[in-house]
């Protein structure tokens, strides 16, 4: 399972550039074509169990990043949003909207000042007109479909209308659909719309290297206003990450000290795209193989296994479960059984974070 994640913000923002500090990119900033990079998701425990298992190979879980590559900008224009545009945008887990804050006279910022607050505000505006485009359409046909409909199928349509208009009220308010209070069973029913107010949002503040001091201090102030369930907000230097991306891991940790940056970029990013997402990591240890998977927070046995496969949800039997913690603690899977550290669960367990897993199925 890859996490798919869309890079979206105003034109000359930095997209491309924290899309290949990303994804260790070399691509053309200017182009304005989309594109996608696969990026590895860095992973401490998956190292420890590597060292101690001494597997022929270590596979990370990957967060695939979309960079839109035009500015989305005019959404809510009477032309509304090209297909192919909404495609990408639909398909996407998450979204960061990249945020200028950085000066540079050579590339003037495409509203003649800085402004952060500003910016969010508009990207959030016009994620909140394409939303409002899709339910008036499907409103209007709704209304196509009332006039020939029989008792049962008008009964839904009916449903779908009311909670249509609910949602509309609110974005027209301008609260986004991912704040709105939503039943889980409307959550659910709205998922194929594809809202992209829904979507769990990481606002990237895109700062210079001279802003590097104040970082810290920026992103807890602007944190204080954006910080929610589903949205969260970080202060970066993407042309810094860039240039450290193109560097070995001991080289880029030199740079990093020097200029004060204690975690990378992508480190944090990818963390809080997990966070935002609600996703946890298992690990299986099979075919010489050590591997992360990422799954939601709440997933059952059964279900974690047809992450991997659909035949081993299908003949799903028991799962052999030990907590990553307990096995670094025993040094080996042989020293766990042992100890009886090593549990067999059924197909309703909860996978918890860092469980490590053998799956036992039958097709």
């Amino acid at each position: 399972m890859s996490v798919n994640i869309g890079i979206i913000g105003l034109a000359k923002s930095g997209k491309t550039t924290i899309f290949n500090a990303l994804t260790r990119g070399k691509l053309d900033i200017e182009s304005p074509a989309a594109r996608v990079g696969i990026a590895k998701v860095p992973e401490p425990r998956l190292k420890v169990l590597a060292s101690m298992l001494q597997p022929k190979r270590v596979v990370p879980a990957e967060a695939s990043y979309t960079d839109i590559g035009a500015s989305i900008k005019g959404l809510g224009k009477e032309i509304g949003i090209s297909g192919q545009l909404l495609n990408q945008l639909s398909s996407v887990d998450a979204l960061i909207n990249i945020v200028r804050a950085f000066t540079d006279e050579s590339i003037p910022h495409i509203e003649g000042s800085l402004d952060v607050e500003r910016d969010i505000a508009t990207i959030d505006l016009e994620l909140v007109f394409s939303d409002l485009a899709i339910i008036e359409r499907r409103l209007e046909r709704i209304e196509i479909l009332l006039k020939g409909a029989k008792p049962p199928e008008r009964q839904g349509l009916l449903r779908e209308q009311e909670r249509l208009v609910k949602i509309k009220a609110d974005l027209e308010k301008d609260v986004p659909i991912r704040e709105q209070k939503l039943t889980s069973d409307e959550v659910r029913t709205i998922t194929s719309y594809q809202f992209l107010t829904a979507k769990p949002i990481l606002i990237v503040v895109n700062i210079g290297e001279e802003q590097l001091p104040q970082s810290a201090d920026l992103e807890k102030e602007l944190s204080l206003h954006y910080s929610r369930p589903k949205c969260r907000i970080i202060a970066l230097c993407g042309k810094l990450e860039m240039e450290l991306a193109q560097l070995n891991n001991e080289a880029a940790e030199v740079f990093r000290t020097e200029f004060g940056v204690a975690e990378s970029g992508f480190d944090r990013t990818i963390k809080l795209s997990y966070e935002l997402l609600g996703l946890i990591s298992f690990f299986t240890i099979a075919s010489a193989e050590v591997k992360a998977w990422p799954i939601q927070r709440g997933t059952s046995a059964v279900k974690a296994a047809g992450k991997i496969h659909t035949d081993m949800e299908r003949g799903f039997i028991r799962a052999e479960v030990i907590s990553y913690n307990d096995l670094v603690k025993c040094g080996s899977l042989s020293e766990a059984r042992k100890k009886g550290l090593l549990r067999l669960e059924g197909k309703d367990y909860i996978v918890q974070d860092g469980d490590v897993i053998t799956f036992l199925f039958n097709v």
